[in-house]
């Protein structure tokens, strides 16, 4: 059963998920209490996007222990500003007067001092944050951030600034220094972090698109996306450097690396060079018209962002309350009427459903209160009384998804349909329906109808093409996009960038213990002297606790983004990463990570909003207290941490659809326990992934998991795309044979090996489709040098294979 943790990962029993403390402020509307005195919370009014909003993707890339660097910057700025300007603000300046100082201080930074050229990186910092001493509103310090940033980017900063980084990367005497010390702090990163700041800042600014900017403008951010794709930095993608630091920092060789800011840039990089989910489909849309595909059914983007979230599963706590309340009644007569009033005053589409009397086959852990069913009663139910019009809800018409049939699925019931009528059977053959009922004929005309071809599986028959037929196939047309110069990129470290960010990501998880060989990833967070009070160490625990989430969402957005446009490119592109992926037990990481007060992380209040750049630098600054630091913020819930569990859901979809190998590891791991937990969360994009890891496993769960959880299945049911002829709910399918997953990889792993090779690797192809010379001219005029031990052997040579040798010229002739 469900109830408990059934034998799958840890899970202490203090960190059941609890609903929130209402009297926190949590939420922004008051929950409806029902006729047990249980409250439903409402739907989290998240919408999930690329990004946050711009204020907060720039404050997340400074740790509170930073702050006075705001302070510092201003004053290595002015001091070169004076030296050179007349006393007038830097506002108060031309464009032209704007330019030659840009350009003063980025000829500054090519000097050899360190000390003078941090200084000169720190005044361009300034300007990259937008001159704030001279703003008196946010919003004035975001107009000047990107003016500033453009003029920048136009005098040729950022080449300088990756050049800069380059040096620091391979600056061993750092490296050195930092792996002796046995505490890092804040101090030893200054260079790398003032540098890895404003290349951010560029990036992100650019990346945002702003329908005022100047067509100037626009040639540039155009201009600037094509550069940080190409290989135009040390012949390689801004990205593929950034991959470099991540693997030298997780090797221990650079322990000093401001981890969070590389990752927060390379995701940043990626983001702006391949683009995001909107890009995404319309690249989608745009190579099935290519391929003469017939057009998606849906945009997924908008269905998911029109549907509901479902009721969160009963807490234990409430069902023992229920029970109790059961027990008391005396008349069943009584509990049937409870139950009849229950079911009709509820509207059945309404999401805040917690009635007095539960299915008693139900599972007591938590079972889906969602749009319930009379079927799924004990008792047979009279149909609802209708309400007045004006009380009436607008009910979704049908289901959110059209249905989808593979040429797989068709051929599969034609050959089941065929040796079952009449005893023969024609392999792929899906137009003969000779001799077969009527009714099979009206049901293969409705798979055909609902038939989808996927962008991958014409890439897979693509590539057999190509393998069987390597001369007559001819040239393949590689189309040199942002994605395949990235590929190509970090194609022969592909599965060490793997595992690093994945080792990365179990030291920021919250579930992970502190152990001594974990991965310190704090360098770039904790100050250099430790702090003495309890206010001092309340703000760095929110801090560190902060910075973890930060790091969390960016690898989440990192991996989900390079797996969506890997797919796209090529399924063989996206299959090698995610074997990578599983190889470095990305499957039981994941889960582990939900194995946690799901709740608790998607509330939790790990910010400080008025040290949150850039309120932090024009507003003055209250006095915090103990009681201010515990309250928090009063949002609903907390952005990022939706964000990142929701990708990493999308990513354990990803790894593991169609893959029979991969969903026995859901199995194994005892993932269903988790997953449901994390039902708890009321919104339908989250909900919608967790149903659909539940859906591919249902049918290893057994038949008593199925009938104590009926209504999680009533929501997959509703809330996930059925595919006709999919027995997801039953134990009957054939291709569940748990002898053919090894196989199943293997061979899998064989056809990525092939492909990479075929495509890239062109040192080792085979020498048989090599063409050859037969011209006896120019083979015979070739030069040929022969090692020296041969030419002093070469009478004997003679002598042993032409002299002694006969020849029979008549054969030879012939």
């Amino acid at each position: 059963m469900d109830g408990g943790n059934g034998g799958g990962l840890p899970v202490n029993n203090k960190q059941r998920v609890m609903l929130p403390n209402k009297s926190r402020g949590e939420f922004t509307r008051n929950p409806r209490k029902d006729s047990e005195g249980l409250s439903e919370s409402p739907d989290l009014e998240f919408e999930y996007a690329d990004t946050d909003k711009w204020a907060a993707e720039l404050s997340e890339l400074y740790s509170y222990t930073e702050g006075p660097e705001f302070a510092l910057n201003r004053k290595c700025f002015e001091e070169e500003f004076r030296t050179h300007v007349s006393d007038k603000k830097w506002t108060e300046l031309d464009a032209a007067q704007h330019r030659a100082h840009a350009m003063r201080l980025l000829d500054s930074l090519e000097v050899i001092a360190r000390e003078k050229r941090l200084k000169v990186a720190r005044a361009i910092l300034y300007m990259a944050q937008g001159t704030f001493a001279e703003c008196s509103s946010e919003a004035e310090v975001q107009h000047w951030m990107r003016y500033n940033i453009f003029l920048l980017l136009d005098v040729g900063t950022f080449s300088a600034l990756v050049e800069l980084l380059n040096m620091e990367i391979d600056n061993s005497a750092a490296c050195s220094s930092a792996v002796r010390k046995p505490a890092i702090s804040l101090a030893d990163s200054t260079d790398l972090r003032v540098l890895l700041n404003i290349m951010y800042l560029m990036v992100e600014t650019i990346h945002q698109d702003d329908p005022a900017d100047r067509p100037e403008w626009k040639i540039i951010r155009e201009t600037f996306r094509t550069e940080l794709g190409s290989p135009l930095f040390n012949n390689e993608p801004i990205s593929v450097m950034l991959f470099g630091m991540v693997t030298k920092f997780c090797s221990g060789h650079a322990p000093h690396f401001p981890m969070k800011k590389v990752l927060l840039l390379l995701w940043k990089s990626i983001l702006f060079t391949l683009g995001g989910f909107e890009q995404l489909q319309s690249i989608k849309v745009r190579k099935r018209e290519d391929l003469g595909l017939p057009p998606l059914p849906e945009d997924s983007i908008r269905v998911i962002r029109s549907m509901r979230a479902a009721s969160p599963p009963a807490s234990a706590s409430d069902l023992i309350e229920q029970q109790q309340k059961r027990a008391r009644r005396e008349h069943k007569a009584l509990i049937k009427q409870d139950n009849l009033d229950a079911f009709n005053e509820k509207d059945p589409y309404k999401a805040d459903d917690s009635r007095e009397d539960e299915d008693d086959n139900d599972d007591n852990d938590n079972s889906m209160e969602a749009e319930t069913f009379p079927l799924e009663r004990d008792e047979v139910m009279p149909p609802p009384i209708p309400h007045p019009p004006s009380e009436r809800v607008s009910f979704p018409k049908g289901l959110p998804w059209a249905p989808k049939v593979r040429e797989k699925d068709i051929e599969n019931f034609l050959e089941s349909s065929r040796s079952k009528f009449i005893g023969y059977t024609l392999g792929s053959d899906t137009d003969t329906v000779v001799g077969l009922p009527r009714p099979i004929h009206e049901s293969i005309k409705t798979l055909k109808q609902h038939k989808y071809v996927s962008l991958a599986e014409m890439q897979i028959t693509k590539e057999e093409e190509f393998q069987k037929t390597p001369l007559s196939g001819g040239e393949e047309e590689v189309e040199m996009c942002a994605t395949e110069l990235l590929y190509q990129g970090i194609l022969p470290s592909l599965p060490q960038y793997m595992i690093a960010l994945l080792k990365i990501l179990l030291a920021a998880a919250p579930t992970s213990k502190a152990k001594t060989d974990s991965i310190n990833i704090l360098a770039d967070v904790l100050p250099e002297e430790m702090p003495t009070t309890v206010l001092q160490s309340m703000k760095l625990g929110v801090d560190v606790n902060r910075h973890k989430e930060i790091i969390v969402k960016a690898i989440s957005a990192i991996l989900l983004l390079l797996l969506k446009h890997f797919k796209l490119n090529h399924i063989y592109q996206f299959e090698y990463m995610a074997q990578h992926l599983v190889f470095a037990n990305c499957i039981p990481l994941i889960l582990k990570f939900f194995n946690q007060n799901i709740m608790s992380y998607i509330t939790a209040k790990n910010s400080i909003s008025v040290l949150d750049f850039p309120y932090c630098v024009v507003h003055e600054l209250p006095e915090l207290t103990a009681e201010s630091l515990e309250a928090g913020d009063n949002n609903q819930f907390c952005w990022r941490n939706l964000f990142s569990c929701i990708n990493l859901l999308r990513i354990l979809n990803k790894l593991t659809k169609w893959k029979h190998s991969r969903t026995m590891m859901l199995v194994v791991f005892k993932s269903a326990p988790i997953l449901k937990r994390a039902l708890k969360v009321k919104q339908a994009m989250m909900q919608l992934y967790v149903l659909k890891l539940l859906k591919v496993q249902t049918k290893y769960l057994g038949r008593q998991w199925r009938k104590s959880n009926m209504k999680t299945m009533s929501a997959i049911y509703q809330k996930v795309r059925h595919r006709l002829n999919d027995d997801w709910a039953y134990g009957n399918d054939l291709d569940a044979r748990p002898w053919d997953f090894q196989a199943e990889e293997c061979a899998l792993r064989a056809s990525i090996e092939r492909f990479n090779s075929r495509r890239y690797d062109k040192s080792h192809s085979n020498p048989d489709f090599l063409p050859v010379d037969n011209c006896l001219q120019s083979v015979l005029g070739q030069r040929v040098d022969l090692p020296e031990d041969f030419q002093m052997n070469y009478d004997l040579w003679l002598e042993r294979e032409v002299f002694s040798k006969p020849i029979s010229w008549e054969e030879l002739l012939q």
